[in-house]
């Protein structure tokens, strides 16, 4: 039975940085409509390429955690929560507990459980190919599905990017100079087509905060050899070109039909 908010959303998240480019806007949107906001990420991403400066100290993980923490505290979560299973690389072979070496239902009961505790009217997950194929996020879908399904929370969304204007973004990109050829390849095939789309949510206000988000990551803008990486591009643009790049986050809810305008609202379902 539909009721009135405010509503409890989980956004699931693979790697700290992962919810500054997918999810941030959303996020920022929802806290100031008094909404209840959780962060929940499965790993501490310490596989991820980093410039050695920011692998000495406490540690890539470590360091990674308390970025996570500041980019939640600038989205205005309620709740902020890691998992703790391994960083599986990109090639998923990484050694020990890895996200995906776990079975499903282990870590699916563990995400359920916060669902429960937060009693989650919402969960987010990504697509079926996770986005751009890396084993970690592929599993988010499948664990996170799971999750949802055992803890009986009615709304799942998949956060995605509109494929169509993310292509001809790269591009620009890449005549830029900005971005690598081999990353610019990379997105010719990733994320979802706009037909399978049912929500684009308008986040140009939250602008701000998404680009604070993205900054507090700050390993994530350079690479092992200290080169750039593309966190570190988008936060080069200027404030109307990265509203106009980033002012949308797309998402396919579980169970809706896609078609027709956009929804901008992630609780239509729930409100209906």
């Amino acid at each position: 039975m539909p009721r009135d908010g405010p509503y409890t959303i989980v956004f699931f998240h693979a790697h700290p940085d992962d919810e500054a480019l997918l999810t941030a806007g959303t996020m920022a949107r929802l806290a100031v409509e008094g909404h209840r906001v959780v962060l929940v990420v499965a790993t501490a991403g310490e596989v991820g390429e980093a410039a050695a400066e920011y692998a000495e100290g406490p540690g890539l993980g470590e360091r990674r955690r308390a970025e996570l923490a500041r980019s939640a505290e600038v989205l205005g979560c309620a709740r902020t929560a890691v998992l703790g299973y391994g960083d599986s690389g990109l090639d998923g072979a990484a050694p020990g507990r890895s996200f995906v070496a776990v079975p499903v239902e282990e870590s699916a009961a563990a995400l359920a459980a916060v669902l429960r505790e937060e009693r989650a009217d919402a969960v987010t997950v990504y697509d079926p190919h996770g986005g751009y194929g890396h084993p970690d996020h592929i599993r988010v879908h499948t664990v996170g599905t799971t999750a949802a399904r055992l803890a009986g929370t009615p709304l799942v969304l998949e956060a995605t990017v509109d494929r169509t204007p993310l292509v001809r973004a790269v591009r620009l990109l890449r005549l830029a100079r900005l971005v690598p050829a081999d990353v610019a390849r990379s997105f010719a095939a990733a994320y979802s087509p706009r037909g399978a789309l049912t929500h684009a949510v308008d986040v140009r206000a939250q602008a701000d905060a998404k680009r604070a988000a993205m900054a507090a990551h700050a390993s994530q803008a350079t690479s092992g050899g200290g080169g750039d990486r593309t966190l570190a591009a988008f936060l080069r643009l200027p404030g109307p070109l990265f509203r106009l790049a980033f002012g949308r986050e797309w998402y396919v809810e579980h169970g809706r039909r896609p078609g027709g305008a956009l929804l901008d609202d992630v609780f239509a379902t729930v409100r209906a």
